[in-house]
């Protein structure tokens, strides 16, 4: 008998239509959980790589400019530019953290940027393939739950001896839950997969404009070598 309303439905399906519901729902409320999660993080990313980049733009101070990012802490851009200045502490060798620019090797603190911002883009990216995941094989999922639905459908005409349309539409409508259930769980991650994609490509714009400010800053503070005059010897 044909049951209403979407619980009767659900009570209606065939164990095998059970399971595969609650496999999408499982995997939709994954889903949602990342996507609020990570439209949180970009967000606060965005406001505070904004926050970095005005302080790069008006501090000419890279010593100033390091105490000022280190209370910065949710800006991929800020994270990349504390750890280059580490690094030229370092290279230097004087212990000291976000020191004065003395003689660095660029190609090192080129390197070093560079990895720095592959770690931020890491770090946003991460969760985002189970996105994908669930919009790749959710459909496919629900697909399944329909065909076992229609399965147990005929089955129960063939029980009742009768293939009217009254005993038909209703397995068949209650077997098309699943796939309804496996694309409303596919269309959400799909779109937000597809939107953090693009938010991840932008930061990684800010983060290369950042590398070649730094690197910029990095040549003007760096002392060049005064030329030695021929003939004189040390």
């Amino acid at each position: 008998m044909f049951q209403t309303g979407l619980i009767g439905m659900v009570g209606s399906l065939g164990a095998v239509s059970k399971i595969v519901l609650f496999v999408l729902f499982v995997f939709s409320v994954i889903s949602w959980a990342i996507i609020f999660s990570k439209w949180r993080a970009f967000n606060v990313a965005d406001r505070e790589d904004k926050q970095f980049l005005a302080l790069l733009v008006k501090t000419r101070d890279l010593d100033e400019l390091y105490r000022q990012v280190r209370r910065i802490e949710g800006s991929p851009s800020a994270a990349v530019f504390e750890g280059v200045m580490e690094r030229v502490g370092a290279d230097r060798g004087d212990g000291r953290n976000g020191a004065s620019v003395g003689s660095v090797d660029h190609h090192v603190i080129e390197r070093a940027a560079a990895h720095l911002a592959q770690s931020q883009l890491s770090r946003l990216e991460s969760y985002l393939p189970f996105l994908a995941t669930t919009g790749n094989i959710t459909p496919f999922v629900g697909l399944l739950g329909t065909v076992m639905g229609i399965i147990d459908a005929f089955r129960e005409i063939g029980a009742q001896g009768t293939a009217s349309i009254s005993a038909v539409a209703p397995g068949v409508s209650e077997a098309l839950v699943a796939t309804a259930a496996g694309l409303f769980t596919a269309i959400p991650a799909v779109i937000a997969y597809n939107y953090f994609l693009s938010r991840i490509r932008s930061t990684a714009f800010r983060l290369d404009s950042v590398t070649i400010e730094m690197l910029s800053s990095l040549s003007i503070s760096s002392p060049k070598k005064k030329p030695v005059p021929v003939g004189v010897q040390g």
